[in-house]
């Protein structure tokens, strides 16, 4: 299997608010940049579909380091959330709906092809490809605002 890094980063403003999300694609040091935003979204939404895109660009199963300052998105796979979510038909343990369902739902759907493992990291910490995505995720946030 082909070893992939994907880092990804999530900006909005106003949470609801325009957001953005940004993407690196690393592969044998080559590297493809992803991007996207929406006009009305939360943080928490593009930090998941910055995730989301990277995975769904992929053509093979592969073997995917997903490195994110999320730990919304982290600490849902490492801390075995969205397996107890899943029980629980998609409520948390305060028996509240999760939000982002049909996110989270697409999130497994793209990472169950692959073998996935995802990386915490501190935002805005020098980490070059979190800065980068950063930048990214700014630039299509500001696209939609006024």
């Amino acid at each position: 299997m082909k070893k992939v890094n994907i880092y990804s980063d999530g900006a909005c403003s106003g949470n609801p608010g325009p957001g953005g999300y940004g993407v690196i694609l690393e592969y044998n040091g080559y590297e493809l940049e992803l991007f996207g935003g929406e006009e009305n979204t939360t943080n928490n939404r593009m930090e998941l579909m910055g995730v989301i895109t990277g995975l769904e660009a992929l053509k093979e199963p592969c073997e995917v380091t997903i490195t994110t300052d999320s730990k919304y998105v982290t600490d849902a796979f490492n801390k075995k959330w969205i397996e107890s979510w899943q029980k629980k038909s998609w409520k948390k343990s305060d028996g509240k709906p999760v939000l982002n369902k049909e996110l989270w739902i697409r999130l497994l759907e793209a990472a169950n092809k692959h073998k996935v493992k995802f990386v915490h990291i501190l935002g805005h910490n020098g980490h070059e490809y979190n800065e980068r995505c950063d930048k990214i995720a700014v630039r299509e946030r500001d696209k939609f605002k006024s």
